[in-house]
């Protein structure tokens, strides 16, 4: 059933119904009920799990590559191949969009999100991008109201901007580059395809292209 759910709400959104879910598991939308009372909580499970994904990974590529560069470019490649992406809550692709910037990690207790899977950008620095993300008026049905800090959002911003602050300082990555940037990368470039070789393949063949974006070049 959790299979089902990411591919739907991969695929979606997580604004599709708890009807496709069922539908997508082979059971009665009252089985998917009885598992998860609400629809809030399936989203809130499988958006924990995707980002504490994210999370480790970063921390991998933090850890285990000197090269600053190499360190967010691994990060990059691994976080695309899983598909995380596509399942990453809303208000951390928004990182930045609303509220004045300040330097630190603020608490991430967003009243609600937006359910648009492409977040809007804003230059910044590193952990100066993390105040006011995804905030919007409540309403909306896509289980995510007030969706935060217990998902592990915080912590996930904060590993990202520290390889995005080290390849910054580094030179190699350019200037204008921001933590909802390297986010917005991978909440695209891992496009559902039916045929796994040829989604694999397109993931590589965009990601490479992407990379090059993000890279500094000699002026």
């Amino acid at each position: 059933m959790l299979r089902a759910a990411r591919e739907v709400f991969g695929e979606l959104g997580y604004g599709a119904p708890m009807e496709d879910v069922a539908r997508r598991a082979r059971v009665g939308v009252g089985t998917v009920y009885r598992r998860f009372p609400s629809k809030d909580v399936l989203v809130r499970r499988i958006a924990e799990e995707e980002t504490a994904r994210l999370t480790e990974q970063a921390r991998t590529a933090l850890g285990q590559e000197e090269r600053p560069w190499a360190a967010l470019s691994r990060f990059l490649r691994t976080s695309v191949a899983s598909g995380a992406g596509r399942l990453l809550p809303p208000q951390v692709l928004r990182v930045g969009v609303d509220g004045e910037e300040q330097p630190g990690v603020p608490a991430a207790t967003p009243e609600s999100v937006d359910e648009t899977r492409v977040p809007q950008q804003r230059q910044g620095v590193g952990q100066e991008e993390f105040q006011g993300a995804g905030r919007r008026p409540a309403g909306g049905g896509d289980g995510l109201d007030g969706l935060g800090e217990e998902t592990g959002a915080v912590e996930l911003l904060e590993v990202v901007g520290r390889l995005v602050d080290r390849a910054r300082d580094s030179g190699e990555l350019r200037r204008d580059v921001t933590v909802a940037d390297v986010l917005l990368v991978i909440a695209t470039a891992a496009p559902s395809l039916p045929d796994a070789a040829q989604q694999a393949a397109a993931s590589a063949r965009l990601l490479d292209i992407l990379l090059e974006g993000l890279r500094s070049r000699p002026a």
